[in-house]
């Protein structure tokens, strides 16, 4: 069962996050396997959409957004994007699309970074938005300040968070077609109870770097290897990195609470979709192929809609944003 661990270090200011998406993980890939059209994901583009996918939900978990958080790479190799979109009670979805071929030792920069055209997004996209309200989104380089591509997706957000949030931040990341898995470690704020929601001031940006116990701390965390994150159980993991340290556990997130796959397409929302084509459109797309067909791209659900149907759209769906879908 996938399931994700909160703790913090008692009298320090630090605190941690592990997550092990089991289940999760392997229905994710089996959807995409059961997909005639594409097949199975190449095995760079499974690791890394794994990675993507356990450190999202910890993002989530961390950040206690209300709203769904998005994280997204994209780019100038053969993967042309990996998406992955976490809810805030930890229902997620993930997918990702490819054109030609996906060597099979391809590293990070050779998949969606080859002339430094690559990019990270993420985008916090409020569940109850204010009139005019906006998703925020901020946009990652998939190289570091000196200009060196990065092949770990790890280190590109652990990039983000020192420079968005002003805080230390140690991540650990590995997948398989068995397990998504991911380790947090993040100095809290210096600031009283501003320490348990993250918000970094211009005290915490004078302490990168510098604080002796997360640096111990990470320095433990990040001795872990990949394979041993995804072979072990969580309280293996935590009492062989941090068995001098006194954590303070909380009650694992799982099963109806924890990490689980969930997809939020359905007839209505593709209908919008639709709409926002326009009419002109989708007449055209009838008149060829006499139905309307709409794949959504994360669980493989397929949409049908024939000219009545389309009639019916057009005349009672009020124009929205659509959800990342494929139209045939």
């Amino acid at each position: 069962m996938s399931e994700l661990h909160k703790f913090l270090f008692d009298g320090l200011p630090v605190r941690g996050m592990l997550v092990r998406l089991t289940d999760t993980w392997r229905d994710i890939l089996q959807r995409r396997a059961n997909n005639a059209e594409t097949g199975p994901y190449p095995e760079p583009v499974r690791h890394l959409l794994g990675e993507m996918t356990a450190a999202a939900a910890l993002m989530q978990s961390n950040i206690k957004f209300n709203g769904a958080l998005v994280l997204q790479v994209f780019g100038d190799g053969p993967l042309k994007v990996a998406v992955v979109e976490v809810q805030p009670d930890l229902s997620l979805r993930a997918t990702a699309k490819s054109v030609g071929e996906v060597p099979q030792q391809a590293r990070l920069s050779q998949m969606v970074n080859q002339n430094n055209q690559g990019r990270c997004a993420i985008t916090l996209d409020p569940k109850d938005k204010l009139p005019g309200q906006q998703p925020y989104q901020g946009i990652i380089s998939l190289w570091d300040d000196a200009g060196k591509p990065l092949e770990k997706f790890s280190d590109i957000l652990q990039h983000y968070m020192l420079q968005s949030e002003q805080l230390d931040t140690t991540l650990v990341l590995a997948a398989n077609d068995n397990v998504a898995a991911g380790l947090l470690i993040q100095r809290l704020p210096v600031q009283g109870e501003a320490n348990l929601s993250a918000r970094a001031t211009a005290a915490d940006e004078d302490q990168i770097g510098r604080n002796e116990d997360y640096q111990r701390i990470a320095i433990l965390a990040a001795s872990l290897k990949a394979q041993e994150l995804l072979e072990l159980d969580a309280e293996t993991i935590l009492r062989r990195l941090f068995w001098e340290e006194k954590l303070l556990r909380f009650e694992p997130l799982q099963g109806a609470t924890g990490p689980r796959f969930a997809c939020t397409c359905s007839q209505e929302r593709v209908s919008r979709m639709i709409r926002s084509l326009g009419a002109e459109e989708a007449e055209s797309i009838l008149a060829e192929r006499q139905e309307i067909e709409v794949g959504c791209d994360f669980c493989g659900q397929q949409y049908r809609f024939d000219a009545v149907d389309a009639a019916q759209i057009f005349l009672d769906t009020p124009a929205q944003p659509g959800d990342s879908t494929a139209v045939h």
